[in-house]
């Protein structure tokens, strides 16, 4: 199920001879969800089909936590009065958030 864009995302898809370059803002649409293996995350655009565009995305469980690493390590390295660690801590409190449920 989609949800609005509630900031700005922008992609870059890089190929030898090709650069395709797109930003989605608070018209698109995304959604993202976890399988059995791994992480999906897609941004769409919708709309007349000279407009529309997608990004679709999978990563494995293995990378993802990779990444999440990185990002941590990278938001640490900022003094706290830094811009960035104000805003850092809506990623920090969105990687706390654990969905609890009953095994039955």
């Amino acid at each position: 199920m989609t949800k609005p864009i509630c900031d700005k995302a922008e992609v870059a898809v890089e190929y030898p001879d090709k650069l395709y370059i797109g930003t989605f803002a608070h018209t698109a649409r995304f959604d993202a969800h976890t399988d059995q293996t791994g992480i999906a995350l897609t941004l769409e655009l919708p709309g007349p089909d000279d407009q529309r565009k997608s990004v679709h995305t999978h990563f494995h469980y293995l990378l993802f936590a990779a990444i999440l690493r990185d990002l941590a390590k990278t938001a640490a390295a900022f003094p706290p009065d830094d811009l960035f660690a104000a805003r850092s801590w809506h990623l920090a409190s969105a990687a706390a958030t654990r969905h609890h449920h009953q095994l039955t």
